[in-house]
């Protein structure tokens, strides 16, 4: 993905850039690493060969990793493969193979000796059915009509989970192992954002303490805190979702009454959306043991979250300023941050998708790239979750992402959806949700007579008013209709200049 991870950090979170350049491939500490490992076997090489020059200590990272399309040969005929695709030369390879050293363990280890790609996680046979039993069934869903596009092939939609669903109405128009739960990395953030959000004004102020930014995991992506630093509400949303900055996560948690709280709340937000593939472990996605959700849970959070117009705004925004640190003068400076969502800011191999209006993207080592985003077109809103792609190329999420949208677009009136996406357990009536209660169902009923009354396409969104345990305790039901929205040409900088 484009969130690419500095030598440094750990591969456990996402960071962003902020131009369009291609990255280095190289890595300063595996070049020491690749160095000084093929010194040693040189000079024992020399020792026993009595041979050999020209011998480079670098290499690429990209192709340190495991290829897997090298046959299945000994292990000196594929150490000595991977040793040339290096970059090292015949004469270095060939001397090494005489010597006997491409076949130790130890220079077998270095260059991931067992030829044999691990074998790709299978979904449960089982899933939860909320929204569908087709949503449970594991592979891919889809209701293909006469006239109605072809859903791209699995060499092209190569995710192992995906859902792509009307934002309005909520019919599901195709999914993959809608409800496999796994790790979510910072699209987890879109259920922070949507528990946290609503309760402090844009304008508030908030000096950063020390203990704002403990327990970040190593190798965070951060937006750029600084410790004793004032920050507006507003500079600190900007942080989560342009940068996914986990510093921004943190203070605002602990504004929020500490990390261990917001998880609380937010595992009991999930569960009044409905989201039961999602256990809260950390609020801003890292990776962490049981923390999984689901791409279906994905799209409820996102649903959610966009029925608030602060949450459109931000997600929405492709580029900003952020507070800098102070001058000797006093004043603060800023600088520029960038969208990490490259359906919406582009990259040198990528454009920015037509209509998109966010959402939010993630990466990291459990999770793989991480995608939901929402586009308009005409007066059709898709949202569209993507998982772990198999395909490891640059973008590679943002590209599925895209073609499902594609195919959305052009089938959404041709295809039978395959389930839905249910709303909260205050206003869904209970099919295909699990525990579902009366409260629901009369809530669903007074919110569909609403909608009927103000007459509303079918599915129309609706905004809650009121938590969900008010609503119980006043038995009443307040929704504001939202029958527009996000309205692309009222997305600020979503596009980036020529």
């Amino acid at each position: 993905m484009n969130q690419l991870h500095t030598p440094k950090a750990s591969r456990n979170q996402d960071t962003g850039r902020e131009s369009f350049i291609r990255p280095s491939m190289g890595s300063g500490s595996i070049r020491r690493s690749a160095g000084a490992l093929f010194r040693g076997v040189l000079s024992a090489s020399r020792a026993k060969a009595g041979t050999f020059t020209d011998v480079p200590t670098t290499f690429s990272a990209s192709t340190a990793s495991t290829d897997p399309t090298a046959p299945n040969a000994s292990a000196t005929t594929g150490n000595a493969g991977r040793a040339a695709r290096h970059g090292f030369p015949l004469r270095t390879v060939a001397a090494l193979a005489s010597s006997g050293l491409l076949a130790t363990p130890f220079l077998a280890g270095t260059a991931h000796a067992d030829p044999k790609e691990p074998k790709a996680p299978k979904p449960p046979a089982k899933m939860s059915q909320i929204g569908g039993d087709r949503l449970g069934t594991p592979g891919v869903q889809v209701a293909q009509t006469p006239g109605a596009p072809k859903l791209p092939g699995p060499d092209t939609l190569t995710a192992r989970s995906w859902i792509v669903s009307d934002a309005e109405s909520g019919k599901v128009l195709a999914a993959k192992n809608a409800h496999w739960q796994l790790a979510p990395a910072s699209t987890l953030k879109m259920l922070f954002a949507d528990t946290v959000l609503p309760k402090f004004p844009k304008d508030q102020k908030h000096t950063v303490k020390p203990a704002d930014l403990a327990g970040m995991g190593a190798g965070s992506s951060l937006v750029g805190i600084r410790e004793n630093l004032s920050y507006s509400v507003h500079d600190l949303w900007l942080g989560v979702f342009l940068r996914s900055g986990n510093d921004a996560v943190h203070t605002l948690s602990a504004m929020n009454g500490g990390t261990a709280a917001t998880v609380t709340q937010m595992q009991r937000h999930a569960k009044e959306l409905n989201a039961r593939d999602t256990h809260v472990v950390t609020p801003d996605g890292y990776d962490a043991p049981g923390q999984v959700s689901s791409a279906y849970d994905l799209s409820l959070f996102a649903r959610s979250g966009l029925q608030n117009p602060d949450f459109r705004e931000y997600c929405s925004t492709a580029s900003a300023q952020f507070p800098g640190d102070k001058g000797k003068d006093g004043k603060r400076a800023s600088f520029g941050i960038q969208n990490t969502n490259r359906l919406l800011s582009g990259d040198y191999d990528i454009k920015p998708y037509p209509g998109i209006a966010g959402v939010k993207n993630g990466s990291t080592t459990n999770a793989g790239s991480t995608f939901t985003g929402v586009a308009q077109r005409g007066d059709r809103k898709l949202l569209v979750t993507v998982m772990n792609p198999e395909k490891k190329e640059h973008n590679e999420a943002y590209r599925e992402a895209a073609k499902l949208l594609d195919w959305g677009f052009a089938a959404a009136d041709k295809v039978e959806p395959v389930g839905r996406l249910v709303g909260p357990l205050s206003e869904d009536d209970g099919s295909g949700a699990e525990n579902a209660k009366d409260k629901g169902k009369n809530a669903d009923r007074s919110t569909q007579a609403a909608l009927d009354g103000a007459g509303a396409k079918s599915g129309a969104w609706t905004a809650l008013g009121l938590t969900t345990g008010a609503l119980a305790l006043l038995g009443v039901v307040a929704f504001a209709v939202h029958r527009r929205w996000p309205l692309p040409e009222l997305v600020r900088g979503r596009r980036p200049r020529k």
